[in-house]
């Protein structure tokens, strides 16, 4: 009886130290399922930046009226990589010089020469209609909205965009044409503010 009554009892020490530890496996178990979800997490999310879509915010005034200051919304990668650019797709270009971004249009492909000549776009010479500007908004500015200039032929590889509020836009007139390799999206589908929210040129 009392060698049963010693095994018993070695039993339920044993037991006791597996319920004692089962507590701590379901805690190291929830902290590797934690880390791991948050590994998960961050990958899709560096996928998502570097190959579908890039998060933006507008500064500034350049695409006024098209996009105002402080919006919110993501960019194009994957369409950008897939079906090129086409004039007046909005774009963000990068600027290496002074490692910022900008938002504009495409204006002049390659191979095209760009004129403006009293607020008329002209490409190869031929006039072209901006259906984008709104008149009620260039209307009202004083003078020219778009000053008078005229570019050499563009190169195989050259884009010449500009800011839709051309009064306020540092673009390809101050910056020259920009190489495909500079722009790195296109299309700015807004998010924020709500009276923004919507699609441009996706």
């Amino acid at each position: 009886m009392e060698r049963l009554t010693d095994e018993t009892t070695v039993i339920d020490m044993e037991k006791n130290r597996n319920e004692q530890n089962q507590p701590k496996k379901k805690e190291e178990s929830a902290v590797i399922s934690f880390f791991k979800e948050v590994f998960i997490s961050l990958a899709v999310v560096l996928i998502i930046v570097n190959f579908v879509v890039r998060p933006i915010q507008v500064k500034g005034s350049s695409m006024y009226n098209t996009l105002e200051d402080g919006y919110f919304g993501f960019s194009d990668l994957i369409g950008y990589r897939l079906t090129g650019l086409k004039r007046f797709d909005i774009v963000i270009v990068y600027l290496a010089e002074k490692k910022e971004y900008l938002i504009k249009r495409v204006i002049g492909l390659p191979g095209e020469t760009v004129e403006y000549r009293n607020n008329q776009l002209y490409i190869n010479g031929e006039p072209v209609e901006e259906p984008f500007l709104d008149e009620s908004y260039t209307s009202t500015y004083p003078g020219s909205f778009t000053g008078d200039f005229k570019t050499e032929k563009l190169g195989e590889d050259e884009y010449f965009c500009m800011g839709d509020n051309r009064p306020h836009s540092s673009d390809s007139r101050y910056y020259g044409a920009f190489h495909k390799s500079d722009i790195v999206s296109k299309g700015v589908f807004v998010v924020y503010p709500f009276k923004g929210f919507g699609v441009y040129t996706w």
